[in-house]
């Protein structure tokens, strides 16, 4: 019997899916086949994705042996992978607390309970489990998980460190609690603390998602030579890990690597041509270069691919502003007025290259909207109130310098700007 199921596995092992599961749907209808061989088939089913046929084997098996909560586990798990969630509650539900796979089914529920929205019972769930079984790690990491996808990192890293301090978590966890714990620290903030968790899980399991973490929480700290050396071993991993190529080409310009940085950039391109993040720091590299040409297009290529990228848009209007290019600024906002794209900071430069190009009524407008909209800070009150002064707009000119003196007092240039006025 097992030889038969061994030479199947094999079959589907080698690329010979159809002859491998022929042999298996006709084993599972032999009546000599024993009932562990039918649960190892369901499980091999589950495996390949046909849950369809995994379950009707587990259903068979449960009602031979309904005292086994592990079945009625594996079900729920079918139904769930079936989107049927409610079938799969029944299923946990009928497993009995000194079952061996209660936490599991518990663990099971909280999870079916949370993707159908139901947080705060999935939460209760799992507290429950834990005030019957409070030593019980598994179910500590689990609560650990649950506050970490609700990002409720405070409790996350609470119950991270319960289970780490406990022990005993089985190998078939779905990754390192060192490195759950230190992703939890890193969305805190506490970058030293998730470092720290970061190497100690990297010890146990290289992942790239935890390579990932350990190099972006060694950016955050400044230690570019760290960073580096995990995003580099990330790429050794997985060179399609197209996340990491901008935060890397970041730390090698911290370490004033231009070169370095471009070739991960130009690299990162060839994997993911669509990818703003790295055409946007390519555009900032040239620009800081003085290549300004190259930088532009860089630009003009990330809003081209995405006109939503507001980033990208203000970086761009801010270059054209300090060239003087106020045609371009125009021609730019007269672009994303024609997708529909707005954002209240763009009044602030429609407003100067309107007044520029000596369109005086429609520049105020647009400061008005500015003014409206975004936050009032010196320079837009500053730009604004010499704009409607030039417009003879004198009163509402003062009131603006009237509001930027009274924010910023030491701006004596202001005050004496004033007094000028209204002498």
């Amino acid at each position: 019997m097992y030889e038969k199921l061994a030479n199947a596995i094999k079959l589907i092992e080698e690329g010979q899916h159809e002859d491998g599961l022929t042999q298996i749907d006709t084993l599972v209808n032999e009546p000599e086949t024993d009932d562990e061989t039918k649960r190892t088939i369901a499980e091999l089913y589950f495996e390949l994705g046909l849950v369809d046929r995994s379950i009707v084997i587990v259903e068979e098996l449960m009602f031979q042996y309904p005292e086994h909560g592990e079945l009625f586990a594996f079900a729920a798990e079918c139904y769930s992978e079936l989107g049927k969630e409610d079938e799969a509650i029944d299923m946990l539900t009928e497993i009995k607390q000194d079952d061996d796979s209660y936490i599991q089914a518990q663990l099971l529920l909280a999870d079916l309970y949370e993707s159908q929205g139901l947080e705060e019972v999935a939460e209760q769930k799992l507290i429950e489990a834990l005030k019957n079984e409070p030593n019980d790690s598994v179910l500590q990491f689990g609560l650990g998980e649950f506050y970490l996808n609700r990002g409720d990192y405070n409790h996350a890293i609470s119950y991270y460190r319960k289970a780490i301090h406990q022990g005993d978590l089985p190998d078939e966890l779905p990754i390192q609690p060192q490195l759950r714990l230190a992703e939890a620290y890193s969305a805190t903030g506490e970058f030293e603390d998730a470092l720290l968790y970061y190497k100690e899980g990297l010890d146990e399991e290289e992942t790239t998602d935890g390579l990932f973490g350990y190099g972006f929480t060694a950016l955050q700290l400044e230690d570019y030579e760290t960073s580096v050396k995990a995003f580099n071993r990330l790429l050794e991993m997985d060179p399609d890990y197209t996340t990491v190529y901008s935060y890397l080409a970041k730390a090698f310009i911290a370490l004033n690597q231009r070169e370095e940085a471009m070739t991960v950039l130009q690299d990162g391109i060839k994997k993911d041509e669509f990818n703003e993040d790295l055409y946007l720091e390519l555009a900032r590299l040239h620009l800081k270069s003085g290549e300004n040409k190259e930088g532009r297009q860089y630009l003009e290529k990330v809003i081209a691919l995405n006109p939503s990228n507001v980033t990208a848009v203000k970086e761009l209007l801010a270059y054209f502003e300090e060239n003087e290019d106020f045609e371009s600024v125009l021609e730019l906002l007269s672009f994303l007025d024609d997708y529909n794209e707005y954002d209240p900071v763009y009044e602030r430069y429609r407003g100067k290259a309107l007044f520029e190009d000596d369109q005086v009524e429609e520049a105020l407008e647009a400061y008005e909207v500015a003014l409206n909209s975004l936050t009032r800070d010196d320079a837009l009150l500053e730009e604004a109130a010499f704009t409607f002064l030039a417009s003879n707009k004198k009163e509402k000119g003062i009131n603006l310098l009237e509001e930027l003196f009274k924010a910023y007092p030491e701006r004596y240039d202001i005050e004496e700007r004033l007094i000028d006025l209204k002498d």
